[in-house]
């Protein structure tokens, strides 16, 4: 929740590991502490990853935080390393762990008297072993509870330990009371004891708190997968030799050597060798990828063959990893829109509770039921009220859901990205580079009487031998493609704006616009029809002619994406409508758009009019604008939800909230797919518990529920809300929406 929003544009970001929350009321609690900072403008609490996002102007000091979150009653610390993070993490989930089972061996002997007395049989201990063992796990394995609920009664909050507390005192104190001062009919007919409540109660939820710890675990194994792929040490070029450094001591300019089988170190450019590197950690797709002198790598990547020479570019937190990392974290600490209504109940939810369990008590006392009982009853409301369920229900979902879209390549920036992702009704995609491979391909080859189709590709491939064009490169991949081997040239010239000329086998040949033709005495002929066809579809065309005539024409144009008219498809299955906005012509775009399915074109556009075209759109339903380009940042930002290309530029990227790690067009669905599952879970697990209380509070007001029995319906809707959030790691790309 923000608690104030400021328009500076300068504040920074400051993340803090926050210890000892318990529910969703105690992120109520640090919110409100680190919102009174002066120079806080916004903080986000996440229960589920014990994170606190504070948006602050520079000059507040992380100190003044940690201690306004100390003030109100928790611990706060900079967020350490995974490493140690992870090793806290196991130590927690190891304590928690021990203790649920030493409660749960300490709490045998009671529930099996529980058990025995349904059956008719008295299997229950003395009274005094009854007290003996509730006591350890009230005072040795509760202790927690009171630390914490005190904590909550000094800052003023109402939180899960505190009713943990009192609803566990009191049916440990009456019972304690019984024993140590039985009533003078004791002999003649046995106390009634409820130790098993308080001790069953404290069990449940200490298992619901090692599940709860558990399922941290396994939410975060997207990060920690991620930040293992980078290697600890680098071997460097220095003076002449080679020495191994600690990752730490690599700096941009340092040259790294990678063997086979090894991972790259840093981001940076091959200046020496040639390799397949799997960059499948990266972006998903499971087909190594050529390396060669000048090419691009990434820290993390596998070096699957061959030796490498690469200077380093960028290190440490600068590396496309680091960045990956930043954003799922970024991701899985914020907080979704929904998480909104949570807050605003949960301020209010325990001070009612306490209320209702006041109310019970001396309801049941005027009724008669006799105070014993009223006060169980007022136990069983406390115990089933608590809020954990409420707290996990929208942080779990949306960890899981992040983490497992991140493995399949796509990055949420944050919780509002996806939440606003599964509400999309329009689709705007930019073409270039998004729906087509964003380069230019001989698409049509049209000769001249009494010439082949191959000799016209061998002529041309020769004529642009020596060009560094992108149609010469497209018509040398061609002829590569075909199978054909261009012959020499003489006499190479390039004409520029025009085309170029070369004498092959004594011939001169020609190869460009019709105005090079023309201006060397050659008319179109019989190809100009053709010709105009081509054109009319946005094709580039370039003439072949020697001097008498001309000898046939190439077509290029820029191919759609192999799984883009699949994407679409999906898409309007699902309901979700496709524009093309685009900057290129209206006949290259309806084209494409044809031969994909889009259902309307928008073409020859500026990149203030794609902003402006998507800004119209929104008036028809959430619309999401996919792009790759510096001219598609404007649409990117004024769209419900940015979709960017991580194979276009950063700019675009930087106006995305989402990004997809590899240019398929097949993301975008699989994006709205896993938003639209994670707004699911986040829905069923908040309906989920508050069925619970809903249907629990009244229950054990009327005295239908024991304290037992709360416990562990408290303990299972924790549980249950975690477990169905855990279900969206079976998830996979490439269904239905």
């Amino acid at each position: 929740m923000d608690m104030r929003v400021t328009d500076r544009t300068d504040d920074a970001t400051l993340d803090l590991a926050v210890r000892g929350m318990t529910c969703a009321s105690c992120v109520r609690r640090v919110e409100k502490a680190l919102g009174k900072v002066p120079g806080v403008a916004g903080v986000s609490v996440n229960f589920a990853t014990e994170r606190a996002r504070v948006r602050a102007a520079p000059g507040v000091a992380a100190t003044r935080l940690i201690a306004a979150v100390q003030a109100a009653g928790y611990e706060a610390t900079p967020v350490p390393r995974p490493a140690e993070e992870a090793a806290r993490a196991a130590k927690l989930r190891r304590r928690d762990g021990w203790h649920a089972l030493a409660a749960a061996l300490l709490s045998a002997p009671l529930l099996l008297g529980m058990a025995g007395h349904a059956a008719g049989l008295d299997l229950m201990p003395a009274p005094w072993v009854q007290a003996v063992l509730a006591t350890l796990v009230q005072v040795w394995l509760g202790a927690r509870f009171y630390v914490a609920g005190w904590k909550a009664v000094r800052a003023g909050a109402g939180t899960m330990d505190l009713l943990v507390a009192l609803g566990t005192t009191a049916a440990w104190g009456l019972s304690m009371a019984t024993v140590l001062l039985p009533p003078a009919h004791a002999h003649a007919h046995p106390p009634s004891l409820y130790f098993e409540s308080s001790a069953l109660v404290i069990t449940f939820v200490l298992l619901g708190k090692w599940l709860e710890a558990r399922a941290r675990g396994q939410t975060a194994a997207s990060i920690r997968a991620l930040t293992a792929l980078r290697p600890e040490t680098a071997r460097v070029r220095r003076d002449g030799g080679e020495v191994t450094l600690p990752l730490a001591d690599l700096r941009p300019g340092d040259v790294v050597l990678v063997r086979p089988g090894e991972r790259i170190p840093a981001d940076g450019q091959v200046l020496e060798g040639r390799a397949s590197v799997d960059e499948s950690m990266l972006t998903g797709e499971p087909l190594p990828v050529e390396k060669d002198l000048g090419d691009q790598v990434r820290e993390g990547t596998l070096n699957a063959d061959g030796a490498l020479a690469i200077t380093v570019a960028s290190v440490g937190e600068d590396t496309t990893l680091a960045g990956i990392v930043r954003l799922v974290e970024g991701a899985q600490a914020s907080k979704a829109p929904v998480q909104l209504l949570v807050d605003r109940v949960s301020a209010v939810f325990v001070p009612v509770v306490l209320g209702i369990a006041l109310a019970t008590f001396l309801g049941g006392w005027l009724l008669g039921i006799g105070a014993t009982a009223a006060l169980l009853n007022a136990v069983a409301v406390l115990v089933i009220a608590c809020p954990c369920a409420l707290g996990l229900a929208t942080p779990t979902a949306i960890m899981v859901g992040t983490g497992v879209a991140a493995r399949h390549g796509i990055l949420i920036r944050d919780a509002e990205a996806l939440e606003r992702a599964h509400a999309v009704r329009i689709v705007a995609w930019d073409k270039t580079g998004t729906l087509t491979e964003g380069r230019p391909r001989v698409t049509d080859l049209v000769p001249a009487e009494g010439v082949t189709a191959e000799a016209l590709l061998r002529l041309a491939a020769a004529v642009q031998a020596g060009s560094e064009h992108p149609l010469a490169a497209a018509v040398a991949a061609r002829a590569d493609a075909d199978g054909i081997l261009p012959p020499p040239v003489e006499a190479f010239r390039a004409l520029p704006g025009r085309g170029a000329s070369a004498r092959v086998a004594g011939q001169r040949l020609l190869l460009g616009s019709r105005r090079l033709i023309e201006e060397a005495g050659v008319s179109p002929g019989p190809l100009a029809g053709p010709a105009a066809a081509l054109e009319a579809t946005g094709k580039t065309l370039a003439w072949l002619a020697d001097d008498d005539r001309v000898l046939g024409l190439l077509a290029f144009g820029d191919t759609p994406k192999p799984s883009a008219a699949q994407a679409v498809a999906r898409l309007r299955a699902a309901g979700v409508r496709s524009v093309m906005l685009t900057g290129d012509s209206a006949g290259a775009a309806g084209a494409v758009a044809a031969a994909l399915g889009i259902d309307e074109v928008r073409a020859g556009l500026l990149p203030e009019t794609k902003a402006a075209e998507v800004a119209r759109l929104r008036a028809e339903g959430v619309v999401a604008m996919v792009g790759d380009g510096i001219n598609d940042a404007p649409a990117l930002a004024a769209a419900d939800v940015g979709i960017a290309m991580a194979t276009g530029t950063d700019v675009a990227m930087s106006a995305a909230g989402i990004t997809l790690m590899r240019g398929d067009p097949g993301l975008v669905p699989d994006a709205i797919a896993i938003a639209r599952r994670t707004r699911s879970k986040i829905v069923q697990g908040l309906v989920w518990a508050f069925a619970y209380n809903v249907v629990g509070i009244p229950l054990a007001a009327v005295g239908l529920l024991s304290p037992v029995l709360a416990g562990a319906a408290m303990a299972l809707s924790s549980v249950s809300v975690v477990t169905n959030a855990l279900t969206l790691r079976l998830w996979k790309p490439g269904r239905g929406l």
